[in-house]
């Protein structure tokens, strides 16, 4: 009897179908995606593929920017409750009110923003290139949203630029703290710490690396001598980091796997879910026309822009 994942493989072959996996997914549905990356790649992946049907495994608002991106083709979300809290902590109507607030500062947003801000932004970006994206502005007058922790990262990038930032979070990752990490650093302390930019700055302050997902994989191969890493960023990252370096030794930053550095929006696609999905064409992403084809100049603005990472 085929497995889960062999039926899965065998539907989406049979029905043009590719399957697009978040470094954040739980570790069966990122090896049986054909593509596991972060967001900027995916949105890449998701605009160069000739496949019908896109089977996005991540959250609401990346399955919006593959639709975005190719808005001829069906882009299935498996598990319609896989949403964002940085994504859901502003709103048009903020965004507007903010935009009142600094005329004549160009609208930066970060790639986990919904598509209605997408459409009012100048430009998205995201961890991987969100540097280069503001470099790229020729305006010094920058609003970032919505992440303040990345926006204080790439505030510090650019200081020659007024950069203000609006108040939103990631939770997974503003719940860590720098004496979390510091803790953990004292049974491994020759351990490389390798963290997100959506994390605080006293996170940062102690890390020996600072880039997106997909960017911290190729980092490793930086420290070849090095036998165990310090990762603060959500752990389904280290899935990943095992299969290409078996060798070494990957901790969670929060000392404890499955606990705080843990996205419960994430971890809401399964197998079952990939399945269905296939079967009954479930759930498919729709956008408003207007919506759709302002997010797609913010989004096109940002992929010409070449990632830091």
């Amino acid at each position: 009897m085929e497995t889960t994942a062999e039926q899965i493989r065998a539907l989406a072959a049979a029905k043009h179908a590719v399957i697009l996996a978040h470094n954040y997914q739980v570790p069966e549905v990122q090896d049986v995606a054909d593509f596991v990356g972060d967001s900027l790649g995916l949105a890449l992946e998701a605009q160069s593929t000739d496949a019908q049907t896109i089977v996005f495994c991540g959250v609401h608002f990346m399955a919006e920017s593959a639709k975005i991106l190719n808005p001829e083709k069906t882009v299935l979300l498996p598990n319609l409750s896989a949403g964002c809290a940085l994504a859901d902590s502003i709103t048009p109507e903020s965004l507007e009110e903010w935009m009142e607030r600094y005329p004549g500062y160009a609208v930066v947003t970060y790639v986990n923003s919904s598509a209605e801000i997408k459409a009012m932004a100048d430009i998205c970006c995201t961890s991987a290139n969100a540097v280069s994206v503001i470099r790229s502005l020729d305006t010094d007058k920058i609003l970032f949203v919505p992440d303040r922790n990345l926006g204080n990262w790439v505030k510090k990038q650019v200081p020659s630029k007024d950069v203000v930032i609006y108040d939103g979070a990631c939770p997974t990752h503003d719940v860590l703290r720098g004496a979390n990490v510091k803790k953990v650093k004292e049974f491994a302390p020759e351990a490389v710490i390798i963290a997100h930019p959506e994390c605080r700055e006293d996170i940062i302050a102690i890390a020996d690396e600072v880039c997106s997902t997909t960017a911290m994989l190729g980092r490793i191969a930086k420290y070849p001598n090095t036998k165990t890493f310090i990762i603060a960023t959500e752990n389904g990252i280290i899935h990943q980091m095992q299969k290409q370096y078996p060798d070494r030794e990957f901790v969670s930053a929060d000392g404890c796997i499955g606990c705080r550095l843990h996205c419960p929006y994430m971890k809401m696609i399964d197998l079952p879910a990939v399945h269905r999905a296939l079967l009954e064409d479930v759930f498919p992403i729709t956008i408003e026309t207007e919506v759709m084809n302002g997010a797609r100049r913010s989004l096109e603005r940002m992929m010409a822009v070449p990632r830091d990472n």
